[in-house]
């Protein structure tokens, strides 16, 4: 089974980008999605994915920094989904997938000699050369990822700050109403499936496959009734 899991930790992430990114190479995926989740402990979706994955089950990120938090506990994450048998696909950072390090391992099987405590001392040497070689590559995926955040934070910034300068009025003005692209894609699909408009779907059906929450998908029903009025 393949599973896939998302998560955003601030209001100004959109999950659904990271739903795409998986669903284009695993159309297949189980997702689980996690909201809000940067300062929480607690993670329910994580937790209830991680009783439910077996041995021969695949999860995929759309990168190493939403499995966890931070480094350390990425590791520790990383290494008890190995040893159970469980694959981790990281799209953004392919280098420490578990295919690869469960692959070296393979490779260095047939090292061997006659004396079989040489032996064992020699594949636990080796073991312990790639589990350091991984823990290593994983900090650095972390690094990476932290970098890109905070590079995008500072030109959204230096943006900002050009923009003022140039005397463009920042915000929305009073009354003003503003439409992303993602509900203006989302609104043409209701309007194709929805049998309220021109399609045959039932309410729950279009949410469940648009995969919006009830709130949000009223919200753009509502929306759209009253603008055709």
């Amino acid at each position: 089974m393949i599973y896939g899991y998302v998560r955003i930790s601030t209001k100004k992430q959109v999950i659904a980008r990271q739903v795409s990114n998986i669903l284009k190479i695993y159309p297949n995926a189980k997702i689980f999605q996690e909201v809000f989740t940067g300062t929480t402990v607690n993670r329910p979706e994580w937790n209830r994915l991680k009783k439910i994955v077996a041995a021969g089950d695949t999860i995929v990120f759309d990168s190493v920094s939403r499995m966890s938090r931070n480094a350390v506990e990425g590791i520790d994450e990383y290494f008890d989904f190995f040893e159970k048998g469980i694959e981790l696909i990281f799209l953004k950072e392919q280098y420490i997938n578990t295919e690869l390090y469960r692959e070296q391992l393979k490779l260095n099987e047939n090292i061997s000699v006659e004396d079989k405590d040489l032996n064992d001392t020699i594949m636990k040497g080796i073991r312990e050369y790639l589990i350091k070689l991984a823990e290593k590559q994983i900090i650095i995926a972390f690094n990476q990822s932290e970098k890109e955040v905070q590079d995008l934070r500072e030109r959204t910034r230096e943006a900002l700050r050009e923009r003022k300068k140039q005397g463009v009025i920042l915000g929305m003005r009073k009354g003003a109403t503003f439409e992303t692209k993602k509900s203006k894609e989302m609104k043409i699909q209701i309007e194709k499936l929805s049998r309220s408009f021109n399609g045959t779907l039932k309410d729950y059906e279009v949410i469940s496959l648009l995969r919006l929450s009830r709130k949000t998908y009223y919200k753009y029903k509502k929306e759209m009734s009253e603008k055709n009025m």
